[in-house]
């Protein structure tokens, strides 16, 4: 059995090759263990990666992409006069990975191909990866591992570090474009992830930045209007120049985390500037403890204290700066572990994920690829799409299809966890969905099979507004139709508006506002497949107002709490989501516009609430989630 996992980076990429019964090893490309993520255009189209990109880069830096993974969420890239597809750039760099591997297996290819993701990307991002991986020519069985449980398991492979079934770990992965902290618990049945949260604007990055600006204030006085062209070329030369600039730059940093100091060669007229790992420790430290207090609070909305984890495991290139284990010993009392090169834990961590549990249940990835005229992606027990068999999943209350988990046992003296949280036996599972946040462990959450393409095709109404405004067109209720929506209403109610049952107002009143609060127009509609369930849009004379209103619903449901972004029909704006014995309330608002939208589903029984937060998370991104 040939195995092959790629952990696709930011800056860097890093394989590892399992074949012919040896243990995994890094496959090496281009004579390094770390192949850079970069791609370049050639002026016929064609794409250069990895070192050969950076040295193209010194030609002609506007056909150069550094770090095309921090592009995910965008279409296309501009290299030059080429207009490149996202999935075509990161195809290009998983391409070079696979040529190298095929070589070493004397032209065959690996049987299975495992590409780690952070834990917080969605479905989108998740096919942008899988298609990327079809476009590179990876044939084999495709699975996706979520980074904090690779890591995880990549710990537990040393001697004397097994997490046993209770026990849990906290990863601080800090790479080149964003940081993740994630808690990972050890179940009978593999990993689960308790807990989780990143920082989209901190990276080893934004480290070079600053270490940029330190030394632009050093030497800019000399020749200001120079150094304005190096950050803001607009030749040919001052692009090469501040790409060298930007590598030495680079180098200085790595190098300040071996030594005291060291000098960053600077170009005419400036001389060079000597730096010192005390200026670097300054000038990051105030974006270091934001990660560590960040840390801090995903281990206690894990349920557990610093002191009962088995470990902080440190991952990521930008980890090894000293200071970064110092202030986590500082501020939570816990010695952090790197065990390993940082570089490439992730990647050898996915190798010992217990295989026998991977899927692709979880990922959401339609049965095609959609856009690129790819084959479909082989699918997992239990995945959605045309070609999918049928999933064999348990019946949970209130319509949702899902699995049923095993307890997690307490860790230490004090509960570590609750119980009933979703256990991922492998990578796929492990994932939150989209960008979800768990605020409050104790969610029993169902995995939900999301709808394929072709069931959502036919679920969504043909009669369905598609009609957008302007944030300005609905900064007040205008005129509302006879079922109490006005046009900027149909606009968040999406489908809800045409195939369900709607009237204006507040339905059976149970969510009204008291006698004498008027927030504007107001329309309820029946909720599909929800028992007990009511939706009501609301398009407020006040934002603020609006929010005081349903910040008292999520309040008076009280118990666990779930949020995440939302998009969709030209909207985007934040959903949360909380339940308590007594009701299970879900509100999403537009990001600029007074509008919100109530899921509320009432429990008449002694029982826990109806739907958890998770499951009523998982309902709206499924049927009430205007779509694009």
């Amino acid at each position: 059995m040939r195995i092959l996992s790629v952990d696709l980076g930011t800056s860097n990429t890093v394989a590892v090759l399992s074949a012919h019964g040896r243990p995994p090893r890094v496959v090496e490309v281009d004579g390094s263990a770390t192949m850079p993520s970069a791609v370049f255009a050639e002026e016929d189209g064609t794409l250069m990666v990895g070192r050969d990109a950076e040295r193209r880069a010194r030609l002609d830096p506007t056909r150069f992409e550094p770090n095309p993974k921090r592009r995910v969420d965008e279409q296309t890239l501009l290299l030059g006069d080429n207009v490149v597809p996202v999935n075509e750039a990161l195809a290009a760099v998983l391409r070079r990975v696979l040529e190298e591997t095929s070589r070493q297996l004397g032209g065959d290819q690996p049987d299975e191909i495992r590409l780690t993701h952070p834990a917080q990307w969605g479905p989108v991002r998740r096919n942008v990866l899988l298609s990327a991986a079809r476009l590179a020519g990876m044939a084999g069985a495709i699975s996706l591992v979520p980074e904090p449980v690779a890591a995880a398991a990549h710990f537990a492979s040393f001697p004397g570090k097994t997490l046993a079934p209770g026990q849990a770990l906290a990863v601080y992965d800090l790479g080149a474009g964003t940081f993740d902290v994630a808690v990972v618990g050890a179940t009978q049945n593999g990993f689960a992830v308790l807990a989780e949260d990143g920082l989209p604007d901190l990276g080893g990055l934004d480290v070079d930045q600053a270490l940029l600006v330190h030394v632009g204030r050093e030497v800019s006085h000399r020749d200001p209007q120079r150094w304005q062209r190096l950050l803001r070329p607009e030749s040919t030369g001052d692009r090469r120049t501040r790409r060298a600039l930007q590598e030495d730059v680079k180098a200085a940093k790595e190098a300040l985390s071996r030594h005291p100091q060291t000098e960053v060669p600077m170009p005419e007229p400036f001389t060079d500037v000597l730096v010192t790992r005390a200026e670097l420790e300054a000038l990051v430290r105030p974006a270091m403890l934001r990660s560590v207090e960040l840390l801090s609070r995903t281990v206690r909305s894990a349920g557990m204290a610093p002191g009962q984890l088995a470990g902080i495991y440190l991952v990521g290139g930008s980890s090894r700066l000293p200071l970064v284990g110092s202030m986590i010993a500082e501020k939570l009392g816990v010695v952090p572990a790197s065990l390993d090169q940082p570089e490439t834990a992730v990647a050898l961590g996915a190798h010992h994920v217990s295989a026998d549990g991977i899927s692709m249940r979880t990922q959401n990835v339609e049965g095609q690829v959609a856009a690129t005229g790819t084959q479909a992606v082989p699918m997992g027990p239990g995945q959605t799409g045309p070609h999918a068999p049928p999933p064999q999943v348990a019946s949970l209350p209130g319509g949702y299809p899902g699995q049923n988990y095993p307890n997690f046992p307490p860790s230490g003296p004090q509960q570590a966890a609750p119980s009933n949280f979703p256990t991922y036996p492998v990578a796929k599972e492990s994932e939150s969905k989209g960008n979800r946040k768990k605020l409050l462990i104790g969610i029993a959450a169902a995995v939900v099979v999301l709808l394929g393409a072709g069931a959502a095709f036919l679920f969504l109404s043909p009669s369905a507004s598609t009609t957008t405004y302007s944030a300005d067109e609905c900064k007040q209720p205008g005129q509302a139709d006879d079922k109490g929506f006005t046009g900027c209403l149909r606009q968040l109610a999406g489908k809800i508006a045409d195939t369900s049952q709607c009237s204006a107002g507040f339905g059976n009143g149970q969510i009204a506002p008291p006698s004498g609060e008027n927030f504007g127009v107001s329309s309820t509609c029946s909720a599909p497949a929800l028992a007990g369930a009511q939706i009501s849009y609301i398009h407020g004379f006040s934002a603020g107002a609006l929010k005081e209103y349903t910040d008292r619903l999520l309040n008076s449901a009280g118990g666990d709490l779930v949020e995440a972004d939302w998009k969709g029909n030209g909207l985007q704006g934040r959903y949360s989501s909380a339940a308590g014995k007594g009701s299970s309330v879900l509100v999403f608002t537009a990001s600029d516009r007074p509008l919100a939208g109530i899921i509320y589903q009432v429990n008449n029984t002694d029982q826990p609430a109806a739907s958890t937060p998770s499951q009523l998370a998982d309902y709206f991104e499924q049927n009430i989630q205007p779509g694009e």
